[in-house]
């Protein structure tokens, strides 16, 4: 009776009697996975792959020191008393069923929220309530079906530290293979006879035939596997080709010598291994040195209040320090783990969590990075450094992942296969030919197509192109979430500016106040109103008042778009439009003004007469050329004579814009086929920033930016906009010229092997030459385009 194979591990079922549903299994345990699975209605997970679970281990006792808070501490990244959060290492993370089941462990468990995958680190980030649900059970739950987590209390960072050295292993045995099977295959290169022929000729071909045996089996094992899924799953990719050649000089060399045919191709199969991996450690080597760049240089660019002697000073998020004492305003964002000293916290962790419902929090509480304040201004304590990867991948959470469509990705993926098809078909052919012809060439003709006309060329054009120049813009002060917000940029056709805090600068505005004269409390009041907001035209009226006594409120609120109310004791203002604090006027005002009543009574305004950005009339030229321009702002129209000076005569401007206006107006462009640049600061606009194609938010010295923007742009460089745009249309040409010199490359392989004139080594060692190339050439042209951007 043939041996019976488990149907969730795959391992085999000796004697077994294990069975659930007619399916066998080979242990209790593995019968259990799949009960809880089926329970759960998660039965999909062996339809992506088949016995893709590994067996679950008895772990009683082994978790119960995860009922520690202090450890619990140590290992969560975020815990607001609810919610917490906690990213775990799974070295079983292996395939397409492994990340199915994972991000769906809110089906095994409603407490949790959510399970985001890592397929490349091997790690799950969960999100879970507290209330119902505890990390303990959270590992015992993934435990229990088979994915049992890596923690070690000696590095809680729970595995991140482990390195994977795969690919510099497999590199190493085929390159050792690879040379002594060249050192073993000199006899018979020279034709060397007489000794030779008579005594070690059989044992120098079986001794080759043993060194590639490791390289075989072990060294290209990611090809056959990679190879084998995309069959499964009736994708063509890259590794098809690569597989199948190897597997042809295999079995035809070993035909070879076991029949005494000759010496067979091992050479050729080990260098051609070798070369391949030596191409891979390249790519992944230059590209990991650009991921690098961007992760720890290429810094937000805001800033935090810092107090030092009772003084707030602006500083750099990386400069903040353990025991800083810092001074957080209204939707500002928590840049760094802390304790809340004075004021009334009401933090936002959606950021974090996804979840918009504020938490309060008292004095003495422990706030966290990445929440945002919105109830007023804040005191806290640093107790860590800024850890700038940790905010970049907030940013980068997928629950603010906008579904824009990576055209030129799809593009990439599309020429790979099709080329693979292409090149199949032109293998078999000349193959076939060449058994007609001569037979002795027709291996090798087969196996040189196949090598030669690989696309990986192709496949590393846009990531490279891409990846580089997001470096580059790092470091001209344009942050952008990742690469494919390149590709967006190139293609829009349509740009939309905010006004105030945008187009203006809040450094060098002024303001004149006409009204009642306020008495002491209400100016100190005011001051502190302004204090908690982050609204461009608060900043700058905060800058230009007196100094005064920093005072504790009792309430605060900002309504967005309209103003700020706040109390004091028995004192109440409001600031903010005309409407908002209740004046009623029969004259239009058309200047920028803010309004402020106190107790219901109106006192006077604040008259701004605003200072536009350095550039702005020279970048607005540049642009009227290619793209519709559109001012939209929340004011009124008391600019618009100023603005008709400085913008080109077709800009269209539009005024007393909420900003669900401006949304609006977004999605009516888009429904007529523009594709929309958004430019806002963060505050008003973040309706605005999410349903644009692209938004950016210009950052001054504040700590404000919305997830839902897709760029910062520092403001110093606010007049260089154009330039940024152009790069990123030049990024796109750079792709097409490096699809053109890998077309090229492989025409002239192709002449060469389909004519028999290049040997399976040669393509080999060409094959990876050619990615190189590519690298080198998208490398030194973005480089290039960076050096353009002054």
């Amino acid at each position: 009776m043939d041996a019976k194979v488990c149907y969730h591990c795959g391992d085999t079922c000796a004697d077994t009697k294990i069975t659930k549903d007619e399916k066998v299994f080979c242990c209790n345990g593995c019968k259990t996975v799949y009960e809880i699975l089926s329970e759960s209605d998660l039965t999909c997970y062996y339809d992506l792959q088949s016995s893709p679970g590994a067996v679950p281990k008895e772990i009683e006792g082994k978790y119960d020191f995860l009922s520690q808070d202090k450890i619990i501490e140590k290992l969560v990244e975020f815990d607001d008393g609810k919610t917490q959060i906690v990213t775990l290492y799974i070295p079983h993370i292996h395939c397409s069923s492994c990340i199915w089941i994972l991000e769906n462990l809110n089906k095994l468990n409603p407490a949790i929220s959510q399970s985001q995958v890592n397929f490349g680190k091997k790690t799950v980030r969960a999100t879970y309530n507290t209330e119902t649900f505890s990390l303990k059970e959270l590992v015992l739950l993934l435990s229990s079906v088979g994915y049992e987590p890596y923690i070690s209390l000696d590095d809680y960072k729970t595995g991140k530290e482990n390195v994977n050295r795969s690919l510099i292993y497999k590199l190493g045995v085929a390159g050792f293979a690879f040379g002594n099977v060249m050192f073993l295959s000199f006899p018979e290169y020279f034709e060397v006879d007489e000794y030779w022929l008579e005594k070690y000729k059989h044992l120098f071909r079986w001794l080759m035939f043993a060194y590639s045996l490791p390289v075989v089996f072990y060294a290209a094992q990611d090809y056959f596997i990679s190879a084998y899924k995309a069959i499964k799953t009736r994708i063509l990719n890259i590794d098809i080709p690569i597989a199948l050649g190897a597997i042809v000089l295999f079995l035809r060399s070993t035909i070879e010598i076991i029949f005494n045919y000759g010496s067979g191709f091992f050479d050729s199969l080990t260098g051609l291994i070798f070369f391949l991996l030596l191409g891979k450690f390249f790519q992944q080597k230059t590209y990991s040195f650009l991921s690098f760049e961007r992760d720890y240089k290429s810094y937000f660019p805001i800033a935090v209040t810092k107090i030092i002697n009772n003084e707030e000073v602006p500083v750099q998020v990386y400069d903040i320090e353990k025991g800083d004492r810092l001074l957080i305003r209204n939707q500002e964002l928590i840049p760094v783990d802390g304790i809340l000293i004075n004021g009334s916290a009401k933090i936002d962790y959606s950021f974090v969590t996804g979840e918009s419902e504020p938490v309060k929090k008292a004095s003495g509480d422990k706030l966290f990075a990445g929440g945002k304040q919105t109830s007023g201004v804040i005191e806290m304590e640093a107790i860590k450094s800024v850890e700038q990867s940790y905010l970049t991948q907030l940013w980068s959470n997928d629950v603010f992942n906008k579904n824009k469509e990576d055209g030129f990705t799809t593009l990439t993926n599309a020429i790979s296969k099709r080329f693979t098809i292409i090149i199949l078909s032109i293998a078999f052919i000349a193959t076939a030919y060449w058994l007609y012809v001569d037979s002795s060439k027709a291996m090798n003709v087969f196996t040189a197509v196949l090598i030669i006309a690989c696309p990986c060329a192709i496949a590393l054009s846009a990531p490279f192109t891409f990846g580089n120049l997001l470096r580059i813009f790092g470091k001209k002060k344009f942050y952008l979430k990742n690469a494919s917000v390149i590709e967006q940029l190139s293609h829009i056709n349509t740009i939309i500016f905010d006004k105030t805090g945008t187009i203006t600068s809040n450094k060098k505005s002024e303001a004149k106040y006409e009204g009642l004269p306020l008495t002491t409390e209400e100016e100190t009041l005011l001051k502190n109103t302004l204090r908690g907001s982050n609204h461009p035209l608060s900043r700058s009226l905060y800058d230009i008042l007196d100094e005064h006594n920093i005072i504790t409120l009792d309430t605060y609120k900002e309504h967005l778009g309209q103003g700020i109310e706040a109390s004091h004791a028995s004192e109440k203002i409001k600031i903010g439009s005309a409407k908002f604090v209740g004046y009623q006027t029969e004259t239009e005002v058309l200047n920028t003004a803010v309004h402020v009543s106190s107790n219901s009574i109106y006192k006077g305004k604040f008259t701004f007469y605003n200072s536009y950005r350095k550039g702005l009339s020279k970048l607005f030229n540049k642009l009227k050329k290619n793209y519709d321009l559109a001012i939209l702002s929340g004011d009124n129209e008391g600019e618009m004579e100023n603005l008709k000076k400085l913008l080109p005569s077709k800009t269209k401007l539009l005024f007393n814009q909420k900003p669900n206006d401006k949304l609006e107006y977004i999605k009516y462009h888009q429904t007529e086929g523009a594709k929309v640049l958004m430019v806002g600061d963060g505050l008003n606009d973040a309706g605005a920033l999410a349903q644009s194609d692209v938004g950016v938010v210009i950052s001054e010295n504040i700590n404000v930016f919305s997830p839902a923007c897709d760029a910062i742009l520092d403001a110093s460089k606010f007049n260089h906009l154009y330039s940024y745009i152009k790069a990123s249309k030049s990024a796109l040409k750079i792709i097409k010229w490096s699809f053109l010199l890998s077309f090229f490359y492989n025409v002239i392989g192709l002449y060469f092997a389909v004519t028999g004139q290049l040997a399976p080594v040669i393509a080999a060692i060409l094959m990876p030459l050619s990615s190189i190339s590519i690298v080198i050439f998208t490398t030194i042209a973005t480089n290039w385009i960076g050096r353009k951007l002054k």
